[in-house]
């Protein structure tokens, strides 16, 4: 812009009056304009002055963004003149102004003036075009909408100066394309010059026929006259439900077989003209007419849209062999209004139901029954438990009785009892007694069915109270608390058939001297009424349990009467009198304790005199002779000994001591006659020959006392080995007593047969202890 007297600015000018001076308000400088885009920079926009220059050097400064601030260096001011340039083209549509701060400062960089502000303001020209904010832009609008109806809008945006005709902006539709292709030719759409508002401008969208418009938008700036950009719009036809579904065909013939459910029997068909996938074109099925027990039904199949009709309830050949079912179709959407009104499309489908073998059937699945535990053997439990729909013959049997209690009719299924119930068996739980049964039917094939036989038993008296214990011991005293026997009963049956039980005395004697006392339902006790002597007593108890009806049993409980002590215990009679609350007095304690050891001085003066004569018998005066002419088997004689041996012939061999002769066989009279032989024919033994010569017997006494052991054991190896005398195992040998004895033989008491007749046999009969005895004797 050319330079003249305009382009200076005084922004710093004062004025004065009446000699005086003041500074006035700075004056308001109006915006520099700048054109954005020019070509000739650097450009002078402004010069500036200060009044200053009158009166010395003046240099100015200019400060702010477009200088030293962001963005840096679009401007700068000649220090000496004061003219502000532009240095590069400016962009409005990056920087709209810019607002400096100019300064007057003396050589010394002292303000002359107070800083002053200058705007410059960037003018617009239309240099960008107008944009949509999306490149393709998608509505949709149903199907017979109106004339008028607003489908969408679009929008464009311009980065020119909105205050100016550069970002006035007009849109308009340049192009249209129907999908499918040439489907439609007319104009279907308009849209709003000014708002970019698309709408539907004429009638015929029918989904059936199009699916939707493809438009080409334009917008321009300049109102339309400027610059322009290019869009597309893809709008879609959606469907409404104006096609109702149709049958096709509208006859079907199906099968099924009886006794089956939730099998697919058929499918059936209808079309629908909407849209594939949603819910006006989607189908529901209804059966109508002909199933009134419910024994079909039908669904759709998602993706065919087909009918699926099925078996649910199973069908019996013999009640109905045909279905005729009336099938109808609709939508799960409802009609639109512009939806021809025409009827519900109806089908019909006929079913045949195909006969088989079928399986029997119980009346009762599972059969109950409830029986008392003590039901009489042959009572019958159930009958007419199963029929054959085809009325087949039957055959029924048991499958599960573990305890064997049941029998069943082969024929007629007829059940019964082969023994009396136990419900305390392990197969019963909760008094509930469970057994399978099947039936089977004689036609081809041989179908069964089984079905669980519950029985629930009840409980029955049928085990009688048992008492316990059978003894025990109770204290003489009749007036003590702990004085009794505890008794207890227990029955096998369950309640209400035991506890609680009845405790009674039956017998009236015994009644007076004791008496029981119930405790609580289980227990009672036994007490005297009276001081009893201490002994044994046979009480009889009754018991009796709560059953239905109630039995009863009698015990016998011996109880053993004893004294006793403090804490109630039986003890000893001595013990007891000690433990009483009389006592003892000290003085009568001395004496028992005196009499106890005078009883040991005695004792061991005994042993005294015992040392003393074997201390006589060691100086030589002998063991067996003495001053004495006693016979010494008088003295030394074993009548306590029974049990025969060696030891039994102790008298016969110190009578050889006494008298060393050869005495040979004794004669039989010496020996005591065996039960039930008589004296004078003793047995011969049969361990040895018969008619064998005796041993030599021993003769010569001992001189030395010290071996009368050898002398002893000598005689009796002798008569171990004489054939002669009888066994010294078998006879008892006492003191020789002569001959003669008025009292008889013994053998008189056991038996009166003669001697001839005696026969030893018997002994094999006693046990093998006598089997040895028996094999020894020999009767002759």
């Amino acid at each position: 812009m050319p330079l003249n007297e305009s382009s200076v600015l005084y922004p710093w000018r004062q004025r004065s009056s009446g000699g005086l001076s003041r500074v006035k308000r700075d004056w308001i400088i109006p915006p520099i304009r700048v054109l954005e885009n020019s070509k000739q920079v650097p450009e002078n926009l402004v010069q500036i002055k200060s009044d200053k220059i009158f009166t010395g050097e003046v240099i100015y400064k200019l400060e702010g963004p477009g200088v030293d601030q962001d963005p840096k260096d679009l401007f700068e001011i000649d220090d000496k003149t004061g003219w502000i340039r532009s240095m590069i083209p400016l962009d409005r549509e990056k920087y709209r102004s810019f607002t400096l701060k100019a300064f007057a400062l003396s050589p010394s960089g002292e303000r002359l003036e107070n800083p002053s502000t200058i705007e410059i303001v960037v003018l617009d020209q239309n240099d960008n075009r107008p944009n949509f904010s999306q490149k393709e832009f998608a509505g949709s609008v149903s199907e017979f909408s109106v004339p008028g109806t607003s489908v969408m809008s679009v929008t464009a945006t311009d980065a020119d100066d909105p205050t100016t005709d550069n970002a006035i902006l007009s849109y308009s539709i340049v192009g249209q394309e129907s999908i499918p292709p040439l489907r439609v030719n007319k104009t279907m759409f308009g849209i709003n010059n000014e708002t970019g508002a698309i709408y539907i401008r004429d009638v015929g969208l029918d989904r059936e026929v199009v699916k939707g418009f493809r438009l080409i938008l334009q917008v321009a700036d300049m109102s339309g006259m400027g610059l322009t950009s290019l869009a597309n719009a893809v709008i879609h036809v959606t469907d409404i439900n104006n096609n109702p579904p149709r049958f096709s065909p509208y006859l079907y013939t199906m099968s099924a077989v009886e006794n089956k459910v939730d099998f697919v029997i058929g499918w059936v068909n209808a079309t629908d003209n909407d849209e594939p996938g949603t819910g006006n074109w989607e189908t529901k099925y209804t059966i109508a007419k002909g199933n009134p027990s419910r024994n079909f039904a039908i669904r759709t199949d998602p993706v065919t849209n087909e009918g699926i009709l099925s078996v649910v309830k199973t069908l019996d050949y013999e009640t109905q062999e045909v279905y005729t079912l009336t099938l109808t179709v609709e939508n799960v959407n409802p009609l639109s209004i512009k939806a021809p009104r025409d009827p519900v499309s109806s089908a019909t489908v006929v079913v045949t139901v195909v006969n088989e073998n079928e399986a029997p059937r119980f009346n009762k699945d599972p059969i109950e029954i409830v029986v008392l535990e003590s039901v009489v053997p042959g009572t019958v439990l159930a009958s007419n438990i199963a029929y054959d729909p085809d009325n087949a013959k039957l055959k029924y049997d048991i499958l599960r009785d573990p305890e064997g209690w049941l029998i069943i009719n082969h024929e007629t299924g007829e059940i019964t009892a082969r023994t009396p119930f136990n419900v305390r068996s392990p197969h019963v739980k909760n008094n509930i007694y469970n057994a399978v049964i099947r039936v089977t039917d004689t036609d081809a094939g041989g179908i069964s069915t089984t079905a669980s036989l519950v029985i629930t038993l009840r409980e029955t008296n049928d085990f009688f109270p048992q008492l316990f214990p059978l003894m025990g011991t109770v204290c003489s005293e009749s007036g003590r608390e702990t004085s009794g026997l505890f008794l207890s009963a227990v029955d096998e049956d369950l309640p209400p058939h035991a506890e609680p039980f009845t405790f009674q005395l039956q017998d009236i004697n015994v009644s007076a001297n004791w008496t029981i006392i119930q405790v609580n339902e289980t227990h009672a006790v036994l007490r005297p009424l009276v001081e009893l002597e201490t002994e044994e007593y046979a009480v009889t108890v009754l018991v009796t349990d709560s059953g239905t009806p109630s039995l009863s049993a009698y015990a016998q409980v011996n109880v053993t009467v004893c004294l006793c002590g403090k804490d109630g215990e039986c003890k000893a009679e001595a013990a007891a009198i000690f433990g009483t609350r009389v006592g003892v007095s000290f003085i009568a304690l001395l004496v028992i304790m005196a009499s106890i050891a005078l009883l040991l001085l005695l004792l061991l003066l005994a042993v005294a005199v015992g040392n003393c004569r074997r201390h006589h018998m060691k100086k030589g005066e002998g063991l067996l002779v003495g001053d004495s002419d006693e016979d010494i088997r008088d003295n030394v004689l074993n009548y306590d000994e029974q049990g025969g041996g060696e030891e039994d012939e102790n008298a016969f061999n110190i009578d050889l001591l006494r008298n060393p002769v050869d005495v040979g066989p004794l004669p039989t009279s010496f020996y005591p006659p065996i039960s039930g032989i008589p004296r004078g024919k003793q047995p011969l033994r049969k361990d040895y020959p018969d008619n064998l010569p005796s041993p030599s017997y021993p003769r010569k006494p001992p001189a030395d006392p010290t071996d009368i052991e050898d002398f002893i054991n000598d005689g009796l190896e002798a008569a171990d080995h004489d054939p002669n005398v009888p066994p010294y195992d078998t006879a008892l040998i006492y003191d020789y007593e002569g001959d003669g004895s008025l009292a008889g033989s013994l053998s008189s008491i056991a038996s009166a047969s003669s001697d001839g007749d005696q026969d030893y046999d018997y002994l094999n009969d006693w046990g093998p202890r006598f089997k040895k005895l028996a094999n020894m004797y020999d009767p002759r």
